[in-house]
């Protein structure tokens, strides 16, 4: 008899950026008992787990992955007490809960770095992050060439206890976020300790973030210039995908296996498909973000690739495909697509072809609702990156803009408090969860029903897909074992429908013909 799937390799994860999702104090920021006081929103989404971005203790100087206390709930999201809380209300809901680590750096204001910053160079409690003596005459260049993700560079001199100007430390990303050295034994002993502390209170597993960092290449050598862009960077960049990150995720895995029923899911930013399958061997991770969904435009082409590169990819080691359109870090698709009704329209059909997809699916909170990025204000930008990056990168903050829930003005009972961590437009008065509720033809009305014909029926078992021919522009597949058909449009006339029985369509039909921008599952 065949072994049961386990739950997470066909698990519909919504993902949670925790400040922009409920606030349940007035402080204009979202947290754990907003969230659990909108449970029942997930419920009738129909999604099995949610994924919570950090809420360990922070000074949020990255919003929460600059961790100063990985084994503890920061106070703005209302502490351990409202954690306990909301794992306690989503489990009786029949809801799993994941939450993100960050293994690849800690918090400048972490004790083990207050430690290392008071020791002095040459000292023990440097050894678990990367310290180096500077270049130069006087030690004033950074050890090596390597740039910030977030732009800038990737090292910061300190001042050493004397007073005097002293060694460099690195930080791939914000200068509050220095990186640890995983080459120190104590480095995985602690982050044991948190994956147990939290797998020990219920948590049902983690999002890992940078997965394809922490390992770092002995000695540190310059990088090619050509690797090094804001937000971006090629499989051989030096500072990531090194081959000894794989023995850290062998590590984790051991520890995973005492909690059989836990899932690892890793962020990793690796194209080629032969190295990205790595990271899902059957003794590392149990999922990895693949993220080529996210860089396709809407042409079919690209779609198809896309599609067809992750499925390779997962296969080479017998690994669940994992699919998301968007998240914290990647622009809204119904922006990318093209904005307004057409935007919305492609994003509708993408999220048809997604869910139609073998394998783990990830929904951003707000795509459910068809949310848009929001063109911010300068003065009112907190990402890390438009600072870094001299204001050239205006970051991430366009897709974090608060959850929109009821009500005709900002903050849309989102909070009581209309000054918001990032302005709400007034415009989105007509995407409130509550006037999309009321309506059947809405985003939200059909997010609902495609969850739950994915989840009701057997049209969606196999682990492959099949292409079918089909018309230019338009992509057509089947699941091999089960049998459903996905058709989407991308061309720009209405065209046949494939052979079979209608039962959802991202547009109405014209002429009993699939639309433009537009997707049908047949059976």
């Amino acid at each position: 008899m065949a072994a049961e799937a386990p739950w997470w390799s066909h698990a519909v994860f919504y993902q949670v950026y925790p400040r922009s999702f409920a606030d349940s104090n007035g402080d204009g920021v979202g947290d754990l008992d907003g969230l659990a006081d909108r449970l029942d929103h997930l419920v009738d989404l129909g999604v099995d787990a949610i994924w919570i971005n950090p809420v360990t203790v922070s000074p949020m100087a990255d919003h929460g992955y600059d961790v100063a206390d990985p084994r503890d709930i920061d106070p703005l999201f209302g502490g351990m007490a409202a954690f306990e809380r909301l794992i306690a209300a989503a489990h009786q809901r029949g809801i799993k809960v994941t939450m993100d680590v960050v293994p690849n750096h800690t918090s400048s204001a972490h004790p083990w770095f207050q430690a290392a910053l008071a020791a002095g160079a040459g000292t023990d409690a440097r050894q678990r992050y990367f310290f180096r003596d500077g270049r130069g005459e006087r030690g004033e260049l950074p050890p090596n060439n390597w740039k910030s993700v977030f732009g800038g560079p990737a090292w910061t001199r300190v001042v050493e206890p004397d007073g005097n100007p002293g060694q460099w430390y690195l930080h791939l990303f914000d200068s509050e976020q220095p990186d640890l050295n995983w080459d120190n034994p104590e480095v995985f002993d602690d982050f044991e300790k948190t994956l147990r502390f939290w797998l020990e209170r219920g948590v049902d597993g983690f999002r890992i973030d940078v997965a394809h960092g922490m390992a770092k290449p002995e000695g540190l050598p310059d990088a090619p210039e050509s690797d090094i862009s804001v937000l971006h960077h090629s499989d051989d960049d030096p500072r990531f995908n090194r081959p000894h990150v794989h023995a850290i995720h062998r590590d984790i895995r051991t520890v995973m296996d005492d909690y059989p029923e836990a899932v690892t899911v890793g962020e990793v930013w690796v194209r080629d498909n032969a190295q990205w399958a790595e990271y899902v061997r059957p003794d590392e991770l149990h999922l990895g973000f693949n993220f080529r969904l996210t860089r396709t435009d809407f042409e079919v082409g690209e779609i198809r690739d896309a599609v067809q590169n992750s499925l390779e990819a997962a296969a080479l080691e017998d690994a669940t495909p994992t699919w998301t359109l968007s998240n914290h870090d990647v622009g809204r698709e119904v922006t990318r697509y093209g904005g307004g009704e057409v935007g919305l329209s492609r994003a509708r059909a993408m999220a048809m072809l997604m869910l139609a997809l073998p394998g783990a699916v990830f929904i951003y909170n707000g795509e459910e609702l068809g949310l848009p990025d929001m063109d911010l204000p300068d003065e009112v930008l907190q990402d890390p990156t438009w600072e870094r990056s001299g204001h050239t990168d205006r970051g991430r903050d366009r897709c974090r803009v608060p959850i929109p829930w009821s009500g005709d003005t900002p903050p849309f009972g989102f909070s009581t408090n209309a000054d918001t961590w990032l302005p709400m437009p007034a415009d989105w008065a007509g995407l409130t969860v509550e006037k999309q509720r009321a309506d059947p033809e809405s985003t939200l009305s059909f997010f609902r029903r495609m969850i739950e014909i994915r989840s009701d029926r057997n049209e969606f078992d196999g682990t492959q897909i099949d292409w079918l021919a089909a018309p230019a522009d338009v992509l057509i597949f089947r699941r091999r074992g089960g049998g459903l058909v996905c058709a989407l449009n991308a061309s720009g006339v209405p065209v046949p429908l494939p052979p079979g029985e209608l039962i959802l369509c991202s547009a109405p039909l014209r002429d009993g013909q699939l639309p433009p921008d537009a997707a049908a599952w047949l059976v």
